[in-house]
């Protein structure tokens, strides 16, 4: 059953593997975003990482702010902005600003930070990301309400008398989410502020069958604070490849995606060891990847929608460079032309209009076709019957 008004876009962590040029690859980034632009795709979600040689964007907004100027439709976020790195007056003021250099096409992802190398460099003990990140956003919420002064002391930041330079363009304030993976700390914050999350989960082993938790645990939280929790604001990230058939899919991404979870998730960040016995068949069957033909892959787009017992707003893609080039542009073509109008009610009057006419086709086009050779008859009956006489024996 379609879901109509599902939103897509991609997560660009980014990933790169190492030995590829790393300034050719973010122009390469670059493109991509004015390419799904003009695919129609509705969102890009860009990610802050420091430290282990993938994933190369150190600053969200600069892609975004660089990205505003050669796009026209999609909003860009940020996916998302490790809020214990920053002081949340500069996070607040920095994103009200691209709202506004945008014209209101600028969303705001936090998270604690995904990578623990990242924090390590910078003195933060892990054990207090995540705390860092409620404090950090209890003071940008505050901020962005713009009902006055904010005042807050912690451990590690300080706001006094504190107030945006300018108020938000999008009224009133663009939208806000929290990004949760293996743990509830994302969806409990997320809650507590009535806020969007994209559940990163999704594209882990185990992770669709625990979103309809995820998000009854996400319900109740927010009630206790006076919050709703809006499931249009709900986005799932999973792995995609689309390819004519099911077989070319899976062979142009096999080689790439092996050498991506091998090299990056096993060797460099160590991930548990069952990332890397067979990703690929795994997360076909358990929804976290979507490889194959467009029917495919939406058939896998349903699958995973039905784990939230209710539906969710958005599937958002992690950009990966499993398969070349030229395979990656086609594939995001195919999902845009076969896939993406199924979730989006783009089909059903064209269906109707022609099931219609179909229905009708005797009582709609028999008269014209009648009509049609009257009109040749009438035409021959105009020439001068010497004429007739000369156009049948040429005949």
């Amino acid at each position: 059953m379609p879901h109509a008004g599902l939103k897509f876009g991609i997560f660009l962590a980014p990933f790169h593997r190492l030995g590829d040029n790393p300034t050719l690859a973010l122009h390469r980034d670059l493109e991509l975003l004015e390419r799904l632009d003009e695919l129609g795709f509705d969102e890009a979600w860009i990610g802050e990482h420091h430290s282990a040689g993938w994933e190369t964007i150190a600053s969200p907004e600069v892609m975004i702010a660089a990205a505003i100027g050669r796009t026209r439709h999609i909003r860009l976020g940020s996916g998302v902005t490790s809020l214990p790195y920053h002081h949340p007056l500069l996070v607040a003021q920095r994103f009200v600003q691209l709202d506004h250099m945008s014209r209101g096409r600028v969303m705001l992802g936090c998270g604690p930070g995904a990578l623990v190398s990242d924090a390590w460099m910078m003195g933060i003990e892990a054990k207090d990301q995540r705390r860092r990140m409620e404090e950090s956003l209890a003071a940008i919420m505050a901020l962005l309400r713009c009902d006055g002064p904010v005042t807050m002391k912690t451990d590690w930041f300080e706001l006094r008398e504190a107030r945006l330079h300018l108020a938000p363009y999008s009224h009133p304030r663009f939208p806000v989410s929290v990004a949760s993976s293996t743990t509830p700390t994302g969806a409990l914050a997320a809650a507590r502020h009535g806020l969007g999350l994209i559940s990163l989960g999704a594209g882990l082993p185990g992770g669709p069958q625990k979103l309809a938790e995820q998000w009854r645990l996400a319900e109740a939280e927010a009630a206790k604070h006076g919050q709703a929790m809006d499931r249009a604001n709900w986005r799932l990230v999973v792995n995609l490849h689309v390819a004519e058939d099911d077989a070319t899919a899976m062979a142009q991404v096999r080689v790439g995606e092996r050498l991506e979870t091998e090299n990056y998730f096993g060797e460099v960040l160590g991930r548990p060891p069952t990332r890397t016995e067979d990703p690929l068949g795994d997360g076909l069957r358990a929804g976290t990847t979507l490889v194959g033909s467009p029917a495919t892959v939406a058939a896998g787009i349903e699958k995973l929608l039905g784990y939230t017992e209710g539906g969710a707003g958005g599937v958002l893609f992690r950009s990966h460079e499993w398969a070349d080039r030229r395979q990656t542009l086609n594939s995001y073509e195919l999902f845009a032309r076969w896939v993406m109008p199924r979730f989006q009610g783009s089909l059903r009057m064209p269906g109707e209009s022609r099931e219609w006419c179909v229905a009708n086709r005797e009582g709609i086009f028999a008269p014209n076709i009648a009509a049609l050779r009257q009109a040749f008859t009438d035409a021959g009956q105009a020439v001068p019957e010497s004429d007739r006489l000369k156009l049948r024996e040429r005949s």
